[in-house]
């Protein structure tokens, strides 16, 4: 009975710890969401408050990465804790029976054991790779809100260099759906998690998009500088796209 209520302790203690993250999370979003309104007040979002806003969200991530390693060992506790109870209430009704509780609580436990291969699901799951040729699919489909789903499912999962492709299938999917504040974001953060990468320019030239769609001209012709300073020889796709952005954005040079 001691190892069940230090159980529930345990499973109370990580509530109170992600409700502290949630908090901190949501304070983050909201920080987030002020340095922009600023920056559209004011018709300049700035590249510097990108990087900030950036930081946040990074880590932002990581919490929820925590998060998710605190929900599944208190599933397993849980699972633990169900398993306990029911070999009590067992051994309670059939305590006095005097066939000896214990020879009767094994079969039990294999039967309670037998469900475990749910847990063999996460074999189902699908690859980085796979969620991200999904959703690029998706995404030349115009079905944005899945490639999000997809783009989002490989940040969330460990660490690795396709996250800096998902990072830039998000940005996309964020402009496909007209969320361009939020796009510039996620285009800002992929040229971050891998600024000299075959997806920086694409990046930068992304991030200058959506403030020209978002009439924030002098922020999009500093990432337009950024972008000629940093690759001045860019593949001629991306170059001609630059030029076209500058004269959208009235860029001075």
């Amino acid at each position: 009975m001691r190892s069940v209520m230090s159980g529930f302790l345990s499973v109370a203690s990580r509530s109170r710890l992600w409700g502290r993250m949630g908090m901190l999370a949501g304070g983050m979003a909201l920080l987030a969401g002020t340095g922009v309104a600023w920056a559209g007040d004011n018709g300049n979002l700035t590249l510097q408050l990108l990087d900030r806003v950036n930081t946040l969200e990074q880590e932002t991530r990581d919490m929820r990465g925590q998060i998710d390693q605190l929900t599944n060992q208190v599933q397993q506790q849980n699972a633990a804790m169900s398993k306990q109870i029911e070999d009590m209430n067992f051994a309670m009704q059939h305590g006095h029976g005097g066939t000896g509780g214990t020879g009767l609580a094994a079969p039990v436990a294999a039967d309670t054991a037998a469900p475990a291969p749910v847990a063999a699901a996460p074999a189902a799951k699908r690859s980085a790779d796979d969620l991200l040729k999904a959703g690029n699919d998706a995404l030349m489909q115009q079905d944005y809100a899945a490639a999000q789903t997809d783009a989002q499912q490989v940040l969330s999962g460990p660490r690795s260099p396709r996250q800096v492709d998902a990072q830039y299938l998000l940005a996309q999917s964020l402009a496909g759906q007209k969320q361009y504040r939020q796009s510039a974001l996620a285009y800002y953060d992929a040229y971050n998690r891998a600024p000299h990468g075959a997806r920086a320019p694409s990046a930068l030239l992304g991030v200058a998009a959506t403030l020209v769609a978002l009439n924030d001209r002098a922020s999009a012709c500093q990432a337009l500088d950024k972008l000629a300073s940093e690759f001045p020889e860019p593949a001629p796709r991306i170059k001609s796209a630059e030029q076209v952005y500058r004269k959208r954005a009235k860029c001075s040079s």
